[in-house]
């Protein structure tokens, strides 16, 4: 059996590919800076975050597989909410409007030949009430989610519509990891 390094210490992550039957070898969060790059968009900041917490915990003969996911309005990307303020602030900016969802995967074989894939999601929240913020930010749910919330939990409730992957909504888009996982020769 091949060994699987996830790159991430997402409890979400290994859960959902333990719901795929796959069970990493071993864990090894990586400690990047995910500071978005200046004129760089939430596409190419997901791809990016992903290959590099991928070869940040590569090792030769190997699968490593790395993830990262950005919450975006429009051309803004929001911040994975660390305090209080931020949590409010994105959820207010979300309230009522449509956002996107970029979960990219980047998976790095044994011989050192890497894939990427990107998930794209589109939400729409309904108008959260001041009650619901607050009610939301005392869950605690937020803290270190990008964009403030975890569709998983109780802001699942907030959710109108979505299109497209909710396993990348969650944190890693099984479709499309499972598809660079085989294409690089893992075997299940």
């Amino acid at each position: 059996m091949p060994v699987l390094v996830l790159a991430s210490e997402s409890p979400r992550r290994l859960d959902l590919l333990r719901q795929a039957g796959l069970e990493p070898d071993r864990i090894a969060p990586c400690n990047i800076d995910e500071t978005p790059g200046r004129d760089e968009s939430a596409r190419n900041l997901a791809l990016r975050l992903a290959l590099e917490k991928a070869q940040a915990a590569h090792r030769p003969g190997q699968f490593t597989l790395g993830a990262d996911t950005v919450v975006c309005v429009g051309l803004r990307i929001l911040p994975k909410a660390e305090t209080e303020a931020q949590a409010r602030k994105c959820l207010a900016l979300l309230s009522g409007r449509a956002h996107r969802v970029l979960s990219a995967v980047a998976v790095i074989g044994p011989d050192g030949k890497t894939a990427r894939r990107l998930s794209e999601t589109r939400l729409h929240f309904k108008r959260l009430t001041d009650h619901e913020i607050e009610g939301y930010i005392a869950s605690d749910e937020w803290r270190g989610k990008a964009g403030g919330y975890g569709v998983q939990g109780r802001a699942g409730a907030f959710v109108t519509a979505l299109s497209g992957s909710y396993t990348g909504v969650v944190g890693l888009p099984l479709y499309e990891t499972l598809c660079l996982l085989d294409g690089l020769g893992y075997r299940r």
